[in-house]
């Protein structure tokens, strides 16, 4: 893998060297996607693994295939990485489901991010928030601007493309690997997040990426399951449809929907 200081010249690698220097050392909040893991990358680089932690938070919440994922792309980046049990379903404003779930349960993890950070002595807590996540409802943006968690990517004006661009320039493992996000935002608003309903979206979900469906979400409306694919893999969802829907209907969904308008980023956000 080829090291980010090859790579001063383009603008924005060079200031994202210099905004991490100016941090010294910092804790990474790691996901395994592929902003967390760009940033880890960089951080390794231009600060060295000694001044670089990266943290993953585990829950049933998060699909759990990403646990090894991240913590085998950590070990890769020959980064130190620590794992957190957490449960945001035992907290009522998470449960609740309204449209700032998401600040409630990244003011919990930030929180212990920067308790972390405090014991280990790193200057500074991050998190792989980009340039395109300024167009869409974050509400999670604002726990970090609270708790002065910082966001260098954003920062240094790092667009998903970019990221994407340099990450297959520099051989990061997961350049091109699908956007993801806890399993709490396949459930509409105002519709109570509960252990049951996680459970049946992951399975779901399971099952999908076991008939080679990848990029994709299980949108929970009660007893439909809305699928939203790529565009290009409507044609063979059809094709396979009798068995995409015996999968979901073992899992207690009765009625089984193609999103006809494709997976997009956040499409729950849509009604707020």
């Amino acid at each position: 893998m080829k090291s980010l200081e090859n790579f001063l010249d383009r603008e924005k690698v060079a200031d994202l060297r210099e905004i991490l220097k100016g941090y010294g050392s910092l804790l990474i909040a790691f996901s395994g996607g592929v902003d967390s893991s760009f940033l880890l990358k960089a951080a390794v680089d231009f600060l060295g693994p000694e001044g670089v932690l990266a943290v993953t938070s585990s829950g049933s919440i998060y699909p759990q295939e990403e646990l090894a994922d991240a913590r085998q792309l950590a070990t890769r980046l020959e980064a130190p990485w620590k794992l957190i049990e957490r449960s945001p379903l035992e907290e009522e404003d998470f449960r609740a489901n309204s449209p700032d779930r998401c600040y409630f349960c990244k003011l919990g993890l930030f929180h212990k991010l920067k308790e972390i950070a405090a014991e280990e002595g790193l200057g500074e807590v991050a998190d792989g928030s980009i340039e395109d996540d300024l167009g869409d409802h974050r509400p999670g943006a604002r726990a970090a601007e609270e708790l002065g968690v910082k966001s260098p990517l954003r920062e240094a004006g790092l667009t998903k493309e970019e990221i994407r661009k340099l990450g297959k320039e520099i051989g990061l493992p997961v350049w091109g690997k699908p956007s993801n996000a806890c399993l709490a935002t396949r459930i509409p608003y105002g519709e109570e997040v509960t252990e049951e309903k996680i459970r049946r979206i992951g399975e779901a979900e399971a099952g999908l990426r076991e008939l080679g469906f990848e990029g994709f979400r299980v949108r929970h409306h009660g007893e439909i399951a809305r699928i939203e694919l790529p565009p290009k893999d409507l044609t063979r969802a059809l094709e396979e449809r009798e068995e995409i829907v015996d999968r979901l209907k073992e899992l207690g969904y009765n009625y089984v929907a193609l999103d006809l308008e494709g997976y997009r980023t956040g499409s729950l956000n849509e009604v707020v």
